[in-house]
This record gives C-alpha cells, structure tokens and sequence, in this order.
C-alpha cells in the first residue's frame, strides 16, 4: 500500500487558477476564474473563508503567495494591476499598492542568514516600544487596529517578490517596501525564487517574438550579492520604512474615522438657508434677517416660516446634538489617533535620517538624507493642519453652542413657549458673541454658490475632510496674527528649514495625500539604486513552448523554481516532450554566481512500477510527467500518466528521492552547453536516469489528474484534475495502521516498564508551528464556513 492518505475531496463550481499551501498550517488558499479568493482546509477540504472579488481590488487573480510565518496571504490582480495582503482569519484587506505591470508570478521568501549583528538585531526590544506612547486602537473597530501592526510581522527579513510581462520584476521588504527594481530580464515572468542567503534571484521568462511563432522558455540567474553584503543594514532599513508604511495606513484609517463621525446632518444649516434666500421676497439678507431678530426679537414672517416650518424646535436641539457630538468625536480621533500616529511617523523618520547620515553603511544603499529631510517636513505641515483643525472644531463648537442657545430661546418665544429662567439671561457679552458669529458667518456668497451650489458655508469642519483638491471655502483667517506677520516681515526666518510649510488654503486631506507623495518619493530611491546592482550572471534559453499548451492555465505550467536553503542551490524544473514521452529536467544552479561547482542538469524518466502496466516488457519509457514540485529539499512530487493513453488507464501521484537519481559523481559534474543553442537543442548530450519507483506512489482512481500543490512542511498535497474543478487532498507521510500499532504496543510496553516512550517529532513539529492548526477546527457545513481559532 502507498504512504499516502486520501483526507478530502471537492468538486468546485469554478475552475481554480492558483493554489497554495500554507507554510504553517494546514490551510491551502485558491484562486478561481471568477476572481474569488478562498481558504480551505485540509480535513475534509473545508471552506474557511472566501473572498469575492469587487470593482477597488480587481477580479481576475494571476498570482498568490503565502507569508513565511502563514499570517499573511498575498494575491496580485491584473485588471486593476494591484497587490493586496490578506489577513489569514478573516478576508479583509489589511493593506494594498499598485504597481506598473500586469503581475504573473509572485514568490514570499525568508532571509535565513544569521550573523551576531543580525541576532543582536533580532533579540533587541524595539526601541520606539520603549519612547513612543502604543497608538491607541481605532473606534468601533479596536480588531483593525490589531490586524495592521500584524503587518509588521517578525523582525527576520522576509521579501515579497513579484514578476510581471515585459521584463518587470520588483522586490519587497515584509511585504510593503520596495528595496529593488530590477531591470534588464526579457519576455513575461513564468517562475521567480530569490535565495535565502540574498546572493542570486533565479528567474523564467517566456519571450515571444510575435504572435504566430511559439514563445521560448528562458532562465536567468541575476546577482543580487549587494543585498546579501549588506543584510543587517537592509534589515534595519527595510524594519523602519515597515513601520513607516503601517503608520501611514493607521493614519489612514484614523481619517478615515474622522470622515464617519463627520454627518451630512451637520450641512442642513447651510441648505436651509440657501433655500432661504432662493424663496423670499424681500431684499433684506439673511444676516439682516437674524441680526432684527437678536437685536429686538422680532423675526419677519419669512424667517418665522424657515425656523419654525422648516427647522422647527425639535429639528434644532437634533441638529445642536449631532454638531456636539460630531464634533467631539473628530477632536478625540484628531488628538488621540491622528497626533500619536504622526508624531510616530516624526520619530522613525528622524531615525532614518540619523542612519542615512552613516554614509559608510546606507550610501551604498541609496538612503538619501535629503530626500528624507522633505518627508520630515511634510510629516510636520500635516501636523500643523492637524492643530488647525483643532482649533476649527474648538471655535466652532464655541460659535454653535452660543448661537443655538440663543436661536432656541427665539424660536420658543415664537411658538409662546415657556423659557426656562436659566435659559432667558442673557448678557451683552453673549449678545456681541451671537453678534460676531453672525455676521462672519451669515453673509452671501454668490462664489460660493456657484462652486458649491449654496450660499453660506456656516459650518467650518466638513471642508477639512474632502478628499478633494479644491482650496477651503472657508479657510482660516490669520489677519492681525501676530505670528504670520512676523513671518511676512521675516525674509530669513521665513524661509528657514527649521519651519514646517503651512497651507491654510488647502483641506486635511490634501495635506495628508501631499506627504505620502513625499514619503513614497523618499523611499523609490533606494529601490532604484538596489535595483541598478543587480546584474545578470546568466542567461539560457530552455525549450520552446508547443501551441497545444495556449489552453493550460498560465499558473500552473512548467518550470518551477526551488531554493534548497541549506546547499544554497537553487533547482529548475521543467519537462521536454520526447517521443510521446515527456521528461523531468532538473536544472541545478548554485546561489553564488562566482561559483561553478553543483551547476549541472539531469534528465529523468520513468520506468513500469505498476502491475496493470500497459507494457510490462524492456520499454521502460511508458510513464509521462504531467506536473512536478518540489516537496522539500530531498524530493519531487510527480503526477504522472501513461505514454500510450488508454481507457481505464489512470494517472498516478509519485514521491521522486533525489538521492536515487543525483550520485556521488553528479556533484561534481559541470553543465557544458552551447549559449547560441536552446537547451532542448542539445538533450542528446544530458544524462539520463531512469527511474523505477518501488511504493512513494499512489494511482489516482476515477480522476484525470493534471496538477499538484504540495507543501513538505506540513506533509500535505492538493492534486487538480485537468478541468480545473475536481481536487483531491493527501497527507503524505503517513504510516501504515499495521505500523502505528505495533508502535503502539511497544510504546504501552515501555510505559508499563517504566521506560519514556518517544515522541514523535514530525507530528509535534506540526503542532508547534501552528498553535491551532486547521484539522482543529470544528468541524462545519460548506454553508457555514468554519473559523480559524477552534
């Protein structure tokens, strides 16, 4: 019997595109042709959670990848050529970027690189833990705040990598800051994999040339050794921009608080009176109308009609509530989340800068002090925007109160209502007060109208929120501002770089957008010099594609790319169609392009292993490969089928040991090709092993198998069936029930002996890695989709 364990099996509405594994749990996420993003796990092939596509992120999904701690789930989307991170318990975007290209392929690595610089890095407390205030959670939604310093992650560097057509190829640290732009690869990303040690980044291409002709198959193996040379400085960099990055986004949200708390309510003073001037007949204005009334209590029949027809009595304490309220809460959110956020955003800026002025360590890497200085600057402008909104709010709040109070007693008056005492005393200081409110607030504005479609612009807060790019309406007035007139007369302080620029004209929103503009210009240039060191170290056409592949989903065809962490080789997989037969060629570059050793390639097929062979004699060529992945570093998994199809011939699941084809000889031997050949030009001169597999196989009955997901950490694979719907998962490494019972006896034997009884390491490796994994979870309908957390 094979080692292998049927535990689900689905058949899916749509055809999937894209799987992947989880590197930490038993969980596999997929992609399918209508957009959707789902996460299942692996008992029973259960749904977790789906994500259905919209018109902000994108519908079609061209690539997924997990991060390397399985808390994050990343997929780029073509149409709207944009990238979201996920959170693993519920679908939500945690945080997006757009980029330049249509992306194709994306690949999420570890730096597993240790030195005592980065350890110390590793181990040491956060220093802004210890010196900055821990930013308060978001109103309403105190989980969201929770889930975007899950953005941050581990402090060991990890790089998102993404490939796209025409040649595009970007790095990011943890997921969010780009630290290289590559250039100089051809043809439309097909595979990408950057080393562990961040000495070289393998990467397939598929260049074609025109539309009839068959598009080319090509490796390139690109020298990035200035980021392995300076690791602990890309770290600590990529580390702050990070922090950076999240902070934006909280204040982000913090804004986007603001923005909720603000009602449409608090607009119906304007509207009202803008029909109010549309209506009357009189040529008295609004501001003459109101001050009568406060001068010598009577209103005209008009104004009677507006408060008391329209606003009403009720209309009025609803309104007074809701601007109190409103109010209160953006001046919370300003002083609690806004400030804390941005002087957040000023500490860790002002740390770059300090790393950026040690040329000898961050020059190399493009971080710009200057450039740096301007994003300080626009943090600073923000802030200042921040306190003018402040005091907006708090001179409103003032005016509204005052004026209420005032028109509340009025409008009782005229309804003959009884005014409470309290409420009656009225001092000639509260009179002057309603006064000036009046009359800067009140008067016509036909400029108004036409930009705005109202009259008035009575209430002052809303107009900081606009995401618009108009100036303010109503901005701020500095005349007779002390300050800003030492500043006019000031030539040399003015212009002084100790001072943060202030736009009284512009809104909250404009100001916040112009320093992210600022802040991404800031961090682009290390990207560009990074990216500008990394060269080609080599480049070798492989194979042509045949016209039959145009229908195979672009996600799941040959080659695959595989980084062996230990040996620090990186293997190419791919297969060539000889003779009704298809081949698995493994390519094997080492990470150190200086290096020649352990660079060749193989070509393996396969012999008969099954009883019911079609051909049972010396052909031992019968067995196609049809998908192979690396399981973990010592083996290939396969699907494979019969050359020769017939009816009730089925397709098998195999588990290929490099150890049975690569010898002691292989290691040493060196790959000698001509560069103006492709690759399957020259396979008479490859060594070929054959291979007969002996019991790593399953036949996979009742289904026309085509691709596989596997995952070795978690000792799992998910196989397709050709037409995209039908999946089937297995546990890999799982003994036979005649071997774990004995096991069993022994171990009660060796209890009741007095004897510790081993533990089995690769199931307690499993439990480890993930505290609650997903066989778990509770077990639920398809309906309900299940959670996470047991």
């Amino acid at each position: 019997m094979p080692a292998f364990r049927q535990v689900g099996e689905k058949q899916l509405p749509q055809e999937i595109v894209f799987m992947a594994w989880s590197p930490k749990r038993d969980l596999i996420a997929l992609a399918n042709r209508a957009g959707e993003v789902l996460l299942h796990r692996l008992a029973n092939f259960q749904r977790v959670w789906s994500l259905p596509p919209n018109e902000n992120t994108g519908k079609e999904v061209t690539a997924l990848a997990w991060r390397p701690d399985g808390k994050i789930l990343a997929f780029g989307l073509t149409d709207t050529k944009r990238i979201i991170l996920c959170d693993v318990e519920k679908p939500e975007s945690l945080h997006s970027f757009s980029v330049d290209s249509s992306i194709t392929y994306m690949h999420w690595m570890e730096v597993t690189e240790e030195s005592t610089v980065l350890t110390s890095f590793y181990n040491a407390e956060d220093e802004s833990n210890l010196l900055l205030p821990k930013l308060p959670a978001l109103p309403k939604n105190e989980e969201k705040s929770d889930e975007i310093m899950k953005l941050l992650g581990d402090v060991r560097l990890n790089a998102l990598v993404l490939g796209g057509s025409s040649g595009f190829i970007e790095i990011y640290a943890y997921g969010m800051f780009k630290i290289a732009t590559v250039t100089g690869v051809a043809g439309s990303c097909r595979g990408l994999c950057l080393s562990s040690d961040l000495k070289s980044l393998s990467v397939i291409t598929e260049i074609q040339d025109s539309s009839d002709s068959a598009a080319e198959i090509t490796y390139f193996q690109l020298d990035t050794s200035l980021l392995s040379s300076y690791l602990p400085e890309v770290t600590r960099m990529a580390r702050k921009f990070t922090h950076i990055s999240t902070l934006l986004q909280y204040i982000k949200l913090s804004l986007a608080c603001m923005c909720e708390a603000w009602e449409e309510i608090l607009m119906q003073m304007d509207s009202r009176l803008t029909k109010f001037v549309q209506e009357k007949n009189t040529t008295t204005s609004v501001q003459d109308e109101f001050m009568q009334l406060l001068l010598w209590g009577k209103a005209s029949l008009e104004l009677q009609a507006l408060l008391m027809n329209q606003l009403t009595v009720k209309g009025l304490k609803k309104l007074g509530q809701s601007i109190e309220s409103s109010y209160s809460s953006i001046q919370k959110l300003v002083i609690s989340h806004l400030q804390s956020g941005s002087e957040a955003l000023l500490y860790h800026l002002s740390e770059l800068k300090g790393m950026a002025l040690w040329k000898q360590k961050y020059e190399s890497l493009g971080l710009d002090a200057s450039g740096i200085e301007e994003a300080i600057t626009a943090v600073g402008s923000f802030i200042l925007k921040a306190n003018e909104l402040l005091q907006v709010i708090d001179s409103s709040m003032k005016n509204f109160k005052a004026f209420f109070r005032w028109l509340y007693v009025a409008m009782l008056r005229m309804s003959e209502d009884h005014v409470l005492p309290e409420l009656n005393k009225m001092t000639q200081k509260d009179i002057t007060f309603v006064a000036d409110f009046l009359t800067e607030h009140f008067n016509e504005a036909p400029e108004l109208y036409n930009r705005k479609g109202k009259y008035f612009n009575v209430e002052r807060v809303g107009q900081y929120l606009k995401d618009e790019d108009d100036d303010l309406v109503s901005p701020p007035n500095t005349e007779g501002n002390q300050w800003f007139n030492f500043l006019k007369d000031s030539t040399h302080i003015k212009e002084s770089p100790l001072l943060f620029p202030y736009y009284p004209e512009k809104s909250l929103h404009f100001v916040k957008r112009q320093m992210e503009e600022v802040i991404d210009q800031c961090l682009q240039k290390p990207a560009d010099i990074i990216g500008k060191s990394v060269h080609q170290a080599v480049c070798m056409s492989l194979y042509k594609t045949s016209q039959s592949e145009d229908s195979t989903p672009q996600l799941f065809k040959l080659p695959f790319l595989w980084n062996d962490k230990t040996s620090n080789i990186h293997y190419v997989l791919f297969t060539i169609l000889e003779n009704s037969v298809s081949k698995i060629y493994i390519l094997r570059r080492h990470t150190d392009t200086s290096r020649s050793v352990s660079n060749g390639i193989l070509a393996v097929e396969f012999g008969s292993f099954l009883n019911n062979s079609i051909n049972d004699s010396s052909d031992s060529r019968c067995y196609s490969c049809l998908d192979a992945h690396f399981y973990d570093d010592e083996t290939v998994t396969v699907v494979l089928k019969e050359s020769v199809e017939q009816e009730g011939k089925e397709r098998v699941l195999a588990q290929l040991p490099l150890s049975s084809i690569y010898t002691d000889e292989d290691q040493d031997r060196e790959l000698i090709w001509d560069s103006t050949k492709r690759l399957d030009e020259q396979r008479g001169e490859i060594l070929t092993r054959t291979v007969f597999l002996e019991n790593q196989w399953r036949v996979l009955e009742n289904m026309k198998a085509q691709y596989v997901s596997v995952n070795g950490i978690r000792k799992v694979s998910c196989v397709l069936s050709s037409n995209l719907r039908h999946v089937r998962v297995f546990e890999m490494d799982v003994e036979d029930d005649g071997e774990v019972e004995e096991e069993e006896e022994e171990e009660a034997t060796q209890i009741a002996a007095g004897e510790p009884s081993e533990i089995n390491q690769s199931a307690d490796n499993q439990d480890n890695v993930c505290g609650a994994s997903a066989e778990e979870l509770p077990d639920e309908t398809e309906e309900h989709e299940s959670s996470l957390d047991p």
